[in-house]
């Protein structure tokens, strides 16, 4: 018997939808970008109230001819919950936009803005190589990125100055918002007298670590050319170098969303010099780690899903990925430590304490 007699009518359609649903699902993403694009988060918040669809057309100078087209745009991110209606007086029946807490999270001059972080991630240099993934996987290349850029995406970062620093500024967006994380977990920093940040990029997390600690003595390592002309102060310092072949000696080496961009291997040569710079410490000195641990069975559906594409993306871009626990476990023993801690936080990450 065929499987679409053995199943009923029903079943059928729900599994169409699925699949459409997911065929189509990119279109949320591009939507997003849209509205970030055109600015439409920090539009809204301005206007103090409910902004209509002609109110918000105006702002951005769109044609009366295309004015649907924003209204099924909007249609779709207010569906999405990236924004949400209200009445516009409470006496009449007209409805206008306001923001929801993600859309806020993507306003130009808040501190924890993640604007930054859309326009980079949703770019064609890494959305194009999801073209070459069934080809990747019959060729010689080690990741899509590679197959379809024709060089693997640290040497297209060194063609693509541009390219990088929206890159980097995506980072610090995102080690703004980490930094809130930090300071909730004060415990798992108090008593540190001196920490180095690897790969700590412009100093954005680590910057916050000195203000929220002003007695820690807070060193920032990174390639030469990133660090190059960052003013430093009394609690910040900037150091060029190469985490692969060393990192400044602390009692506390932090090291934020960098292994996920690595391989195994290559993860444990940088834990290997981490593990290293604290070797001299009297407290016996601690890794702390920043990033996401995958618990597919025991993460809430969105939290597990978004983790499981992230994921991917790594595995797309640079042959890295995110890990569970018992792959991190296996990277911190392969890397001579003896023990660790992980904390789950209310974000994406967990904090790692790796100890020696």
């Amino acid at each position: 018997m065929e499987l679409d007699q053995e199943l009923g009518t029903n079943e059928l359609f729900q599994a169409q939808c699925h699949i459409y649903k997911h065929m189509y699902h990119y279109m949320e993403s591009m939507s997003l970008k849209c509205a970030v694009q055109l600015g439409i988060p920090d539009i809204i918040h301005k206007h103090n109230q409910p902004i209509t669809l002609t109110d918000l057309a105006s702002h951005l100078q769109v044609p009366p001819i295309k004015a649907n087209c924003l209204q099924r745009v909007m249609r779709v991110l207010v569906h999405s919950g990236f924004f949400a209606t209200a009445k516009v007086h409470e006496n009449k029946e007209e409805e206008g936009y306001v923001l929801t807490t993600s859309s806020s999270l993507l306003l130009k001059d808040s501190p924890t803005s993640l604007s930054a972080a859309v326009l980079p991630f949703l770019d064609p240099a890494l959305i194009t190589p999801w073209f070459s993934l069934a080809d990747c996987f019959h060729g010689n290349e080690l990741t899509a990125f590679e197959t379809y850029h024709g060089m693997n995406f640290w040497e297209y970062g060194k063609q693509n100055h541009e390219f990088i620093n929206f890159l980097n500024e995506a980072m610090a967006c995102d080690s703004q918002l980490v930094s809130l994380v930090v300071k909730d977990h004060k415990e798992i920093f108090e008593g540190v007298a001196s920490l180095v940040d690897v790969g700590g990029g412009t100093g954005t997390l680590a910057s916050a670590i000195a203000d929220a600690y002003p007695h820690m003595e807070c060193t920032v390592l990174d390639l030469p050319q990133v660090v190059a002309d960052i003013q430093e102060s009394k609690s910040l310092k900037f150091v060029g170098g190469d985490m692969f072949e060393s990192v400044p000696s602390a009692e506390a080496v932090l090291i934020k969303s960098v292994l996920h961009n690595w391989s195994d291997e290559a993860c444990i040569k940088i834990l290997n010099r981490c593990r290293e710079a604290i070797a001299g410490s009297e407290k016996g000195g601690k890794v702390i780690i920043v990033e996401m641990v995958i618990n597919d069975k025991k993460d809430e559906s969105n939290l597990a899903e978004t983790k499981l594409f992230a994921d991917l993306q790594m595995m797309i871009i640079c042959n890295g990925r995110e890990r569970n626990e018992q792959e991190w476990a296996r990277l911190f023993s392969q890397a001579g430590f003896s023990s660790y801690k992980m904390t789950a936080t209310c974000g994406l990450n967990s904090i790692i304490e790796v100890y020696p």
